[in-house]
């Protein structure tokens, strides 16, 4: 069950980012939500 669940994650995935460019730019855009809510908190 858990091997049926990680495929139609990674499919939804792979459809999502066609290329490794963008891969890239979801990457980084998960990374500045990450940083901008880290400041937030800090803040």
């Amino acid at each position: 069950m858990k091997k049926a669940i990680l495929l139609s994650v990674a499919a939804l995935i792979l459809a999502a980012c066609n290329t490794v460019e963008g891969v890239g730019r979801d990457l980084e855009a998960a990374g500045g939500a990450v940083a901008g809510t880290a400041r937030d908190t800090k803040n």
